[in-house]
């Protein structure tokens, strides 16, 4: 059965999340470095990994399979799970498959180069109800 796989520690939609797993009955393995609380669905899990850089991402890579659905901000786990043949998402809804990773984290590459050199700051965006109303469309058609 299909699992969704959560890179949990600053993901900004568990409770969308939890909200369409419900709907399609699926179990959300949430994946991070401390202990979450409000874990406000049935089917979710979560797996807390020691800290350092990777573990989390490492975990998740490890245990996905072809037909699981992840979500992470990290382009580069998003590489390693869309090889897996898995597809996933950001929290802005940006989906990742075999077509845009490439893409993607080529134009992570570079704004981590001009953030480098100081071309450019690293401030984002606030996180809008824009941002989560498209999350929640992308996640549906990911499961569809």
């Amino acid at each position: 059965m299909k699992k969704i796989y959560v890179d949990a520690d600053a993901c900004p939609v568990k409770e969308e999340i939890f909200k369409v797993a419900a709907r399609f009955d699926l179990e959300v393995i949430l994946v991070a470095n401390s202990y979450l609380r409000n874990l406000s669905y049935a089917k979710a899990f979560l797996i807390v990994v020691s800290d350092g850089a990777d573990k989390a991402d490492d975990w998740i890579a490890e245990k996905i399979e072809s037909d699981d659905i992840f979500i992470t901000a990290d382009v580069p786990l998003a590489k390693r799970c869309t090889e897996k043949g898995a597809k996933g998402l950001n929290s802005n809804g940006k989906i990742f498959d075999e077509n845009s990773i490439g893409s993607a984290l080529a134009m992570r590459n570079l704004f981590t180069n001009l953030r480098e050199i100081g071309e450019i700051n690293s401030q984002s965006k606030p996180f809008s109800k824009q941002n989560r109303s498209q999350f929640l469309q992308s996640l549906d058609k990911l499961l569809r």
